[in-house]
């Protein structure tokens, strides 16, 4: 990239990279070798990676890596917090007033498409949510599970209940919050745009589309290797920490099964093969999500080795 980047005051980002694709997909190892070619910043998108304490299970980059180039947003929160999109969007823009960006282009990679479509489309402005409304929400979800409080959010706001699956808590509890704190619907706040973080007109969009069955390989050797790592310790030090069951965190793909097998209700083998089948699962949602979501100016390729 020949163009220095820009970033004066709140003007969206000038000249930044931008990788998405499915978990397991070779993104992180792109974009190390962006940042080397053009002295870049490497910049999570993922809302997993951002919680400490889960550095395997959810695939952040290793010592190595950081030390390779400067990564940020990485690893920065506390698993107890229940961090949004919202929040991620603030802490690019302090990164941005910082100055960090001027000379180094910023390479945003990850998983997690609302943060994609918020550098780019920017994030609709939410009402504030008092701390009892949330906490009323989160026991309730604690109580009851997902699918009792979706028929709730179909009969308040039927147009957010379409686009949430029954079983996604978190973004139930969210609009519920959010019709509590405002008495208006999730979807009449989402309808109000905010102002893109990033310039689209000068930003290199990269999306990897890998070919199932060779991700779906990776996918197992990777966990495998997570295992072999010490992803066990990791879940175990993150259960002393006594997290909501409620918390965002609680989502990472198996931090459940081996919680349960620390308890003693599922074997090791049989916790290892959900972990890999919930894995290749959310891969396919990610694929179809970005194929549906991501368009012609987004340059699609397939999964490096």
């Amino acid at each position: 990239m020949d163009n220095p980047v820009e970033t004066v005051g709140d003007e969206a980002i000038k000249n930044a990279i931008l990788i998405a694709g499915p978990t397991a997909s070779g993104k992180s190892a792109l974009a190390l070798s962006l940042a080397r070619q053009t002295n870049g910043v490497v910049v999570n998108t993922d809302s997993m990676q951002v919680y400490s304490v889960l550095r395997l299970l959810t695939a952040r980059p290793d010592d190595d890596d950081l030390a390779a180039a400067p990564h940020h947003l990485y690893g920065h929160v506390d698993p107890r917090a229940s961090y949004s999109t919202g929040r991620w969007t603030d802490d690019v823009q302090q990164l941005a007033r910082s100055g960090l960006f001027e000379n180094r282009p910023p390479i945003f990679v990850g998983g997690t498409g609302l943060y994609f479509k918020a550098l780019l489309d920017g994030l609709s402005q939410m009402p504030p949510v008092p701390e009892n409304a949330r906490q009323k929400w989160r026991e309730a979800l604690a109580r009851e599970g997902p699918g009792a409080l979706h028929p709730l959010l179909a009969e308040r706001d039927p147009e957010a209940a379409r686009l949430i699956r029954p079983t996604d808590g978190q973004r139930i509890v969210r609009a519920l919050e959010v019709h509590d704190a405002s008495g208006r619907p999730l979807s009449h706040w989402q309808k109000a745009k905010g102002k893109p973080l990033v310039d689209g007109a000068s930003a290199k969009l990269i999306v990897i589309e890998p070919d199932r069955a060779k991700l779906a390989e990776r996918i197992s050797r990777r966990f495998d290797l997570m295992m072999d790592n010490g992803a066990v310790d990791e879940v175990r030090a993150l259960a002393a920490m006594s997290p909501d069951g409620a918390a965002p965190v609680m989502k990472a793909i198996g931090v459940r099964e081996l919680m349960a097998v620390d308890r003693g209700e599922m074997l090791l083998a049989d916790a290892i093969e959900r972990a890999k089948i919930a894995t290749r699962q959310y891969a396919k949602r990610q694929m179809t999500w970005f194929r549906n979501q991501f368009g012609p100016e987004w340059e699609r390729t397939p999964l490096k080795d």
